[in-house]
């Protein structure tokens, strides 16, 4: 099937680039503002864009249609604010003078992260990531639409604290996501009320991704925090991100649903932590649940509930907190720092300094005059005495602290250093990889930090990439047919219904998102498209799921989009 340029309001066929729709009289044209893609811009040859949803420091989000199966989508693309420049007529980004290379290794963080999230998705939980490319020298990233309504609204339409089981309820698909997120390697960064959705089902789903670079402040792009949200470590680059990041997040969205209001600050909270414990703002939460949060929340990451699979066991379960309880650090309290206090440091130890040179000083003298005094003599009287040989002291290796390899190109970085070169020799085993890229360093042993002699063995595993393979040939394949092969070959499939004139035969499959005989990644999503009954005019707007589960799908059982999902705004 041909791609066609459909209208983003209506989804009818648009026969010629016409600024007005001819079906629902809708303006196509000043509809996004300048510098953005306009209304109605085909991208890929299968995606129609929208108007605009919402913009951040990392790029665009507009609303879109897929036009194969006219289902409704939506369109990330990869525009950073600080580092690009005005884009022509043509749509062609370019980046800001001396911003080039920053330009392109961000561009290049941008595509891993969305491919590694079309890896594991459809996943419960996740918003599911359809397809990325490339295009107007950036990249897209394409999502389906869930439905629903964010968390925010939801709490702003239902006032006062949420009861605890109904919160663990909702969230334990976003508290799966983010662990099978955490199990890849993948951190969110920017889980809030903002950017989970509530579906009709009641079930909530996790979107908002983002690189590194957009959720922590001072990274060169223009940042996007969350207050109350986002963890304290996000506030620096010198501080190191991880799992527990994502773990402060989802304490405090649970804080804020049951408790009714967001935590306080994190930037706020390490000059003075006032941050009141659950069970001072809502009285009725058990004691443990009040605990369970205090651990989540704490502002040292080394310190707080370290994974998201135990702060969900420990909501859930008082018997897990105890067990958990004792195995907790004890919290300790940021001090509290005088302005003159490093003044005065500074003071002390030049002061301390200047004590040192001057004994070393003396000694050196005392040294040379008792030498100066007794040589000569001791040369006169003992010509004939053998002189006594000093005993050589020991000889230990020194002891380096390993750096941390992880993530660092062999080939660039390592292999070729001559600084770790003569320090270490490596043992290096290759291993396929879906998420981290060809050549770059996925584990390491002995672990970074830990002592090694100068000389010691480090054992590297580098990546090869991820796995290929051969994209099978399904089209005529019935759906449940076209299914087991994908799923024999380790791919994902991921079913859509299309409009049948008659042309095809029903319920097989008409087209794939991936041509036959090409090379796609293993666990790749491959989107096939099923011919539905000619009788039917209008097919279901949601994605079919013979592959995944998904919690789109109402609980009656309709195989109906959401009714949100097909509203589109037109002000």
């Amino acid at each position: 099937m041909d791609a066609k340029r459909i209208c983003p309001y209506c989804m009818q066929e648009l026969d010629t680039p016409e600024p007005v729709c001819p079906h629902c009289g809708r303006s196509l044209t000043g509809r996004n503002p300048s510098g953005s893609l306009p209304v109605g811009t085909v991208l890929a040859g299968r995606y129609t864009v929208g108007e605009i949803q919402s913009i951040d420091g990392e790029g665009i989000l507009y609303r879109g249609v897929e036009n194969k199966g006219r289902f409704r989508v939506t369109v990330k693309e990869y525009m950073p604010l600080t580092l690009a420049a005005e884009r022509g007529r043509d749509c062609h980004l370019r980046p800001k003078p001396g911003s080039e290379v920053l330009f392109k290794t961000t561009r290049m963080d941008f595509a891993d992260l969305y491919h590694a999230i079309q890896r594991i998705t459809p996943a419960n939980g996740l918003e599911a990531v359809l397809d990325v490319f490339e295009e107007n020298n950036t990249v897209y990233a394409v999502m389906e639409n869930p439905g629903g309504r964010p968390l925010q609204k939801w709490l702003e339409d239902h006032p006062g604290p949420v009861e605890p089981a109904a919160a663990c309820a909702m969230l334990q698909p976003v508290f799966e996501g983010v662990a099978a997120m955490h199990e890849v390697g993948l951190v969110h960064r920017g889980i809030c009320p903002a950017n989970i959705r509530v579906l009709d089902n009641g079930r909530a789903r996790l979107t908002g991704y983002a690189t590194v670079g957009l959720r922590t402040a001072g990274s060169g792009l223009h940042e996007q925090l969350y207050e109350g949200f986002s963890a304290p470590e996000q506030y620096s680059t010198a501080e190191f991100e991880g799992r527990y990041t994502d773990e402060y997040s989802l304490a405090a969205v649970f804080y804020r649903m049951v408790c009714g209001l967001s935590p306080v600050p994190a930037a706020q909270r390490l000059v003075s932590d006032s941050n009141p414990k659950a069970r001072t703002v809502n009285p009725a939460l058990p004691v443990y649940l009040s605990d369970v949060l205090q651990y989540g929340l704490r502002l040292k990451p080394v310190e707080r509930i370290q994974t998201v699979p135990q702060l969900f066991k420990a909501l859930s379960s008082q018997e897990y907190t105890q067990e958990l309880a004792r195995t907790m650090k004890p919290e300790t309290a940021p001090a509290a720092k005088d302005p003159g206090d490093d003044t005065h440091l500074l003071s002390l130890r030049n002061l301390l300094a200047a004590i040192l040179i001057l004994l070393a000083v003396l000694t050196l003298l005392a040294v040379w005059g008792f030498v100066s005094t007794h040589l000569p003599e001791q040369g006169a009287s003992s010509v004939t005495t053998p002189e006594s040989v000093p005993e050589e002291p020991s000889i230990t290796e020194p002891a380096n602290l390993v750096p941390d390899f992880v993530g660092l190109d062999y080939d660039a970085q390592v292999r070729n250093n001559r600084s770790y070169v003569g320090d270490y020799l490596f043992y290096v085993t290759l291993e396929y990889s879906d998420t981290v890229a060809e050549g770059k360093i996925i584990r390491q042993e002995p672990a970074a930090g830990e002592l090694l002699e100068e000389g010691g063995t480090i054992s590297l595993v580098v990546s090869k990439g991820p796995e290929m393979i051969e994209m099978p040939n399904v089209i005529g394949f019935t759906q449940e047919g076209a299914v087991k092969e994908l799923e024999s070959r380790g791919l994902v499939p991921s079913c859509f219904m299309v409009v049948n004139d008659g042309s095809y035969a029903s319920g097989c499959v008409v087209s794939c998102s991936a041509e036959a005989g090409t090379s796609v990644e293993a666990g790749s999503v491959i989107v096939v498209y099923i011919a539905a009954d000619p009788s039917v005019e209008n097919v279901p707007a949601t994605p079919e799921q013979p592959a995944a589960s998904d919690n789109t799908a109402p609980a009656d059982g309709s195989g109906e989009a959401p009714a949100d999902s097909m509203e589109y705004d037109t002000d």
